[in-house]
């Protein structure tokens, strides 16, 4: 009687595990087909009716099951990207790393990539063993146990209306735990960017990370300094725009993962003062994430960057430098110092230089120098800055306020605003400082006339 107890007990210990996918019905994954692309669905649909399988599939899934609004959709096929093309009027195949297609409609884009099979010994990688192409198609199961992680390996059917789950991401977002698919330090190894993703994933969900997951990170953070700044610069940009930056940045410094990317931010948050302006900044970026608003990339790298370009900018003034011309030297020196590890693209720091030098301006309300600044064209960013650093103590809040009402007022109401000001006595420190003579322009002596004969 025991013995028999014993093999059934070891029976059930050591019984075989179901292979294949999980297929997850609606009433179980809970996703509601009415917010999902309908282009998405179309391409699907198209490329079933030509006789292959494809599914929408990674971040969108994600985010639908866990009710959050998707901001692109992706799909994933049997199909090579030669016989995507020409089943759609837009279309174009891209990408050297692995090659996909890009179907086109109107302002939206969806995302088609070939199943694609795991890493081998025979693909191109660096000698850190990061892959640098990676265009071996596979099969459905092949290609989710290439993705990064559980909750990313997770395919939608718009036909059915399931979720094809072959590595238990539903169970996992369900928990919000980020697990890596395979041995993490070779996954890592692949492409150090998953170290990034894992931090931001589980920041979005405000989840944890597996244990597995996080322990290597700590002894190969510092494989992100081999990934090219552009990647690095989208990364780093979706990391901050994932409506959870600072949770993410203070993580990225636990894990030791910030070196690569904002390489004076420990320097930014040390000084003082710098850790409020810092958070002012990103808390009110994921206040306009989490709405729904868009958000400004040069606007929040400004931000980031302020603390230490102002910090150099009085450097320079104490030792005696014009204002202007300091903070150009500031700003220079700090922009070019992160460039050689953060791509931050020329249009972007182009902007940031604006704002930025918009700043002393403020100071000054005179007729003139106010009809100047309305006229530029980083104004309203200039002026939301200008908020941001009142509310860090920075500058006078009264003052502040009255350029944002400028900013928000229309034409009249900024004509009347000027009168107004031009009518009020003038600042008595303004008043009492010297004022510049102008000085005629010396006119040459009269010709000494003759008399006339």
């Amino acid at each position: 009687m025991i013995t028999e107890t014993i093999k059934k007990f070891v029976g059930r210990l050591f019984k075989p595990v179901a292979r294949g996918p999980q297929r997850i019905p609606r009433d179980k994954h809970g996703i509601d087909r009415r917010n999902v692309s309908r282009h998405a669905i179309k391409v699907c649909d198209v490329l079933r009716q030509h006789g292959y399988s494809a599914y929408i599939v990674g971040g969108a899934v994600r985010d639908l099951i866990v009710g959050l609004e998707p901001k692109d959709f992706d799909v994933a096929t049997d199909a090579t990207p030669e016989q995507i093309r020409p089943l759609f009027r837009r279309a174009r195949i891209i990408g050297r790393r692995f090659q996909l297609v890009h179907v086109v409609f109107g302002p939206e884009i969806i995302e088609t990539s070939t199943f694609r099979a795991p890493a081998s010994q025979d693909q191109e990688t660096d000698e850190h063993g990061r892959i640098l192409r990676d265009n071996v198609f596979g099969s459905h199961e092949e290609d989710a146990a290439r993705r990064d992680f559980t909750m990313n390996a997770l395919y939608y059917d718009p036909h059915t209306e399931e979720v094809i789950d072959f590595h238990q991401g539903v169970h996992d977002l369900k928990k919000r735990q980020v697990r890596i698919i395979g041995d993490p330090a070779q996954r890592y190894r692949e492409d150090p960017v998953r170290m990034l993703r894992a931090v931001r994933f589980a920041a979005k969900l405000n989840g944890t990370i597996d244990p597995a997951t996080r322990e290597p990170i700590g002894t190969m953070a510092s494989l992100i300094e081999n990934v090219p700044a552009s990647r690095l610069f989208d990364e780093m940009l979706k990391l901050l725009t994932c409506g959870h930056a600072m949770d993410c940045l203070r993580q990225l410094r636990a894990d030791g993962l910030h070196h690569g990317m904002l390489p004076l931010l420990d320097v930014v948050l040390e000084q003082p003062g710098g850790e409020n302006f810092v958070e002012l900044a990103l808390e009110r970026t994921d206040k306009r994430v989490r709405a729904g608003k868009s958000i400004s990339p040069s606007f929040l790298f400004a931000a980031l960057l302020w603390q230490q370009v102002d910090s150099r900018w009085k450097q320079l003034r104490a030792q005696g430098e014009h204002t202007i011309p300091a903070l150009v030297r500031a700003a220079d020196s700090v922009l070019d110092e992160q460039t050689e590890k953060l791509a931050i693209q020329r249009r972007f720091s182009s902007d940031m230089r604006e704002i930025w030098f918009m700043q002393p301006r403020f100071e000054r309300r005179s007729g003139k120098a106010v009809y100047r600044m309305i006229e530029q064209p980083r104004f309203r960013a200039a002026c939301d800055f200008l908020q941001l650093r009142a509310a860090a103590g920075e500058f006078d809040s009264v003052l502040a306020q009255w350029w944002m009402d400028l900013a928000n007022a229309d034409d009249a109401g900024r004509a009347e605003m000027i009168e107004e000001l031009a009518r009020l006595p003038r600042d008595p420190a303004e008043a009492s400082a010297p004022r510049k003579r102008r000085r005629r322009p010396r006119r040459p002596p009269a010709a000494h006339a003759t008399p006339s004969e």
